[in-house]
């Protein structure tokens, strides 16, 4: 069941996320849109709900809620970022907006941004960790909470992926193949 949900949780999110876009842009109902994307987070209550019910009924801790708490955490870790992206898309498109920002390709600009990616991966392994560890403390019976202890392990073995290629950006930043003439130059020392 909780598997089921976790689907039904993110074909929702993407459900809900179009929806309150068609609706804000397309509709032109700016604060029904806004509140359509504002129920979002609930799904993510609504999972969390279900899979403590589960563990309460004396489900055996196992994978599904592992990755119940893994899906929770990606999701306040990168879905504010992912609905941001989207709608400034949207609101160029069908709003008439700007054009939307679009992240550096090249130097330590982009090992920046790379770097505030990783920051919210590390904020999800956070998040996916405390569930965890409060699963644990829930259940209270070491024999049966391994599987939650390897889904921390695991969420925090994809942070440390995710920062060392973050971090292969600021070692080795990739330089721009058309540099402007500005930037051909060496820069200008000025003595005082």
């Amino acid at each position: 069941m909780i598997v089921a949900l976790i689907v039904i949780c993110e074909v929702g999110f993407w459900v809900l996320l179009a929806a309150g876009l068609a609706v804000r842009y397309l509709l032109k109902m700016v604060r029904t849109g806004a509140a359509l994307l504002l129920c979002e987070p609930l799904l993510e209550v609504l999972l969390l709900v279900v899979t403590a019910i589960d563990l309460k009924n004396g489900a055996e801790p196992s994978m599904k809620h592992g990755l119940a708490a893994l899906y929770i955490g990606y999701t306040v870790g990168h879905g504010h970022r992912t609905v941001k992206w989207l709608d400034r898309h949207a609101a160029h498109r069908f709003g008439g907006g700007p054009v939307p920002w679009r992240p550096p390709k090249y130097g330590m600009a982009r090992a920046a941004y790379e770097g505030k990616l990783w920051l919210g991966t590390l904020l999800g392994a956070a998040v996916a960790t405390a569930l965890l560890q409060i699963a644990i403390w829930y259940v209270d019976d070491a024999s049966r909470t391994g599987s939650l202890q390897s889904w921390m392990s695991g969420a925090w073995k994809a942070a440390a992926i995710h920062g060392l290629i973050a971090l292969t950006y600021a070692i080795w930043p990739k330089k721009d193949p058309n540099p402007t003439p500005d930037e051909d130059r060496e820069p200008v020392r000025v003595e005082r």
